[in-house]
């Protein structure tokens, strides 16, 4: 059983165990589930924005524990600081040390878009997301069927979300394409055995539509790895790591921002 495979079965305990606790009904009862979101394509278009969608990570399966000390709303407001496009959340809790309470936090001083970084595997988890003020879900190809891409994608557009489809191979991308989606992520983390390469990110760029972002996610510590993404046509880059591992991650954006 691969990493993937072990989160996507806990996660399904854990939405059957949330279910009981909080019905859907409840959560559409949620004052943040009544928001307009923020639109990701807008943001990324602004002037004087980055390209980055920064995120606050505490943990990962791979490198356990990142950054214990660092606070959400500190971290990401100075995210949006430096120039973000958007802010990424992590709200798994087994695997990645995140909450939905980490999602609120962020949501009460961010004025840019907001995604939850999750592993959704069922639409209670989307209501989630929108009730707890995030603007972007996340969608993995690879730990959901085509029946489930479709399915939680159109629930997620009818809620007024953003989606951002991640992708790690041109399989899974040509799976995807007929999807209602406002970005596209290639991973250059392989989720099934961690490994990372820029070359998933360089052998796809040209096979993703033109009306969609087009992005690259893990794996970027280099501010010149940004310039030859933008070059090679990316238009956004999903970065946690490479700022949470410092003690001050609003700072170190900062300071990567000013050498792209």
């Amino acid at each position: 059983m691969t990493i993937l495979d072990k989160i996507v079965a806990r996660k399904k305990v854990e939405v059957a165990e949330a279910k009981i606790r909080v019905s859907l009904a409840e959560l559409e009862g949620y004052p943040l589930f009544k928001r307009t979101c923020y639109s990701l394509q807008e943001s990324a278009a602004t002037a004087g924005r980055t390209g980055i969608i920064a995120e606050y990570k505490r943990a990962s399966p791979s490198k356990g524990l990142i950054n214990g000390t660092s606070t959400v709303q500190d971290v990401v407001k100075g995210y949006q600081d430096a120039g973000a496009i958007a802010i990424s959340v992590l709200t798994d809790s087994d695997f990645f040390q995140g909450s939905l309470a980490d999602l609120s936090a962020a949501r009460e001083v961010l004025s840019i878009p907001l995604l939850r970084k999750e592993f959704i595997v069922d639409s209670y988890q989307i209501a989630e997301a929108k009730a707890y003020g995030a603007d972007i879900i996340l969608l993995i190809a690879a730990c959901l069927s085509d029946e489930e891409l479709t399915a939680l994608a159109h629930y997620a557009k009818s809620l007024g979300l953003n989606i951002l489809l991640e992708v790690h191979d041109e399989a899974e991308l040509n799976r995807s394409l007929h999807l209602p989606v406002d970005a596209i992520g290639v991973n250059n983390r392989n989720l099934k055995d961690f490994v990372v390469t820029l070359d998933h990110s360089y052998s796809l760029v040209n096979k993703i539509p033109a009306t969609v972002l087009k992005v690259s996610e893990s794996g970027i510590s280099d501010p010149k790895t940004i310039r030859e993404l933008k070059e090679a046509g990316f238009q956004a880059f999903l970065i946690g790591e490479n700022f949470m591992k410092t003690s001050d991650p609003a700072f170190a954006i900062q300071s990567f921002v000013k050498e792209i």
